[in-house]
């Protein structure tokens, strides 16, 4: 890895403040950057125009792909519950590898109140901390931001009639643009929009505040119920959405992997899949990105109007994927990479434009990131690790990507290769990356792979250890 001392790192840090150095004057902290961290739920790291999606309108990411630098293998690492976003959002803010953010996520309004929490040491170096949308964590919001608006739940409220559809006639009884339905459409505006509207709001009070700020903005979308208003269903006909290459109307291990009809994620399509029922599904996907992306214009809007865009790093990433029919999945509770691979797009002072940076990373070393620039020695309890030696051209430190779900799954990358295991099916997977992509065929039983599955394998269990992870493995050795 590159030291942090590199020429291009120590331009970035002095671009913005000085590195490592913690002022109280009013001249420190107001050359310190801005911070923006917008956050989507549930987003697919293969649903951005400019980052090679084909089929979906996302014109402002795209705009800011083009201004930054994307890191295209970002992962979560997954989770100890169904809904993944808990794990990825305490991970997140508490710095914390996914097992050792499990052992505290009870007491994360402790951690909070002692000052391990992300936003924490951002109100300690003189940062405004500001908060809108889904938050998911147990930490108080309220307490963790100087501001907090409109906290929100982990999903919007669905109905019933929103799952197992369309049935199998072609019928549907539910409408993702009717406010009858609630969800998204509760309150009377939507909440994509009124995440927009509160950044707005605060941006246009920062105009006349020299401190720094520290925005976290987090959206519902494009989680479901995927509602969006009319005229961005309308772009999206489901007859018209290409289906998945890896589609399959029904995953073969999806009971032993805690991925069948009684998952909540799951029952949102009947079973088995049909074309026609993915279709509907991915239509109502894109529309709420790209009504998504439009709000996320009006942020980036606001930015420019505030007139402090020159000294503000703006981070967009999602909390994980999603399969949406994807190898006969619905929700992302898996290790295939459609749900554990997300976007990631920064920019900000110092970093380059229109670049892609290939090296694995966590999602969650955003927090770390900007730290030093705020004046944040990275704290000790803080796993993650900065992002600056790849901004810099340096190597990663991960030479495999670690992933688990539950006692269900666990999974190891590395640059060309993922081995899966299922050690209640009992079973393994193995993908060839580089030839294989989308992960549609497993090679783990072809005889001249033996000796690459069980290097994998090992490597899994000694990344287990370094985890923390309690899971015996021993038995599932090939």
């Amino acid at each position: 890895m590159s030291k942090i001392a590199s020429p291009r790192i120590l331009h970035l840090c002095l671009s913005f403040a000085s590195c490592f150095i913690l002022t109280s004057t009013s001249k420190a902290d107001s050359e310190k950057p801005n911070i923006v961290f917008i956050f989507a739920d549930d987003q697919c790291f293969s649903t951005i125009n400019a980052l090679g999606a084909s089929g979906i309108e996302t014109p402002n990411l795209d705009a800011l792909a083009k201004q930054g630098t994307t890191f295209s293998h970002a992962y979560n690492m997954g989770s100890w519950s169904g809904a993944v976003c808990i794990a990825s959002r305490t991970m997140l803010n508490s710095g914390r590898f996914v097992w050792n953010a499990n052992a505290i996520h009870g007491q994360s309004e402790r951690e909070r109140s002692q000052g391990r929490w992300w936003s924490e040491y951002l109100k300690q170096a003189g940062y405004r901390t500001y908060m809108t949308g889904k938050w998911h964590c147990r930490a108080n919001a309220e307490k963790a931001f100087d501001v907090a608006r409109d906290i929100r739940p982990g999903m919007p409220k669905a109905v019933e009639l929103g799952y197992n559809r369309p049935l199998p006639d072609g019928s549907d009884p539910w409408s993702p643009s009717d406010p009858k339905f609630g969800g998204f459409w509760e309150g009377g505006t939507h909440w994509s929009e009124v995440v927009a509207n509160h950044a707005e709001d605060f941006l246009d009070e920062a105009q006349n505040d020299d401190s720094p700020f520290f925005m976290y903005l987090a959206f519902n979308a494009p989680h479901d119920p995927r509602q969006a208003p009319q005229s961005y269903i309308d772009r999206y006909p489901a007859s018209k959405v290409a289906i998945p290459k890896n589609f399959q109307p029904l995953y073969p291990f999806a009971d032993a992997i805690g991925c069948g009809e009684s998952l909540r994620d799951e029952r949102l399509a009947p079973f088995p899949r049909t074309s026609h029922a993915i279709q509907v599904h991915r239509s109502e996907y894109y529309a709420l990105i790209t009504h998504m992306d439009a709000q996320i214009g009006r942020i980036l809007k606001a930015i420019e109007k505030s007139g402090k865009a020159d000294n503000t790093w703006i981070f967009f990433t999602a909390d994980h994927g999603l399969a949406v029919g994807q190898h006969g999945l619905l929700g992302k509770q898996n290790m295939y990479d459609h749900s554990v691979r997300v976007p990631f797009i920064v920019t900000g002072p110092g970093v380059l434009t229109e670049r892609t940076i290939s090296e694995p990373c966590d999602l969650q070393e955003v927090m770390p990131t900007p730290q030093p620039a705020a004046g944040v020695p990275k704290p000790k309890h803080v796993e993650f690790n900065s992002l600056l030696p790849l901004l810099d051209g340096g190597v990663s430190p991960y030479p495999f990507i670690y992933g688990c779900y539950l006692q269900k799954q666990r999974s190891i990358r590395s640059r060309t290769h993922k081995l899966i295991v299922y050690p209640e099916a009992p079973a393994v997977r193995l993908y060839n990356l580089a030839d294989d992509p989308l992960e549609l065929h497993d090679i783990s039983n072809i005889p001249s792979n033996k000796n690459l599955v069980l290097e994998l394998f090992d490597q899994l269990v000694n990344l287990q250890h370094q985890m923390q992870d309690d899971l015996d493995l021993t038995s599932m050795r090939p």
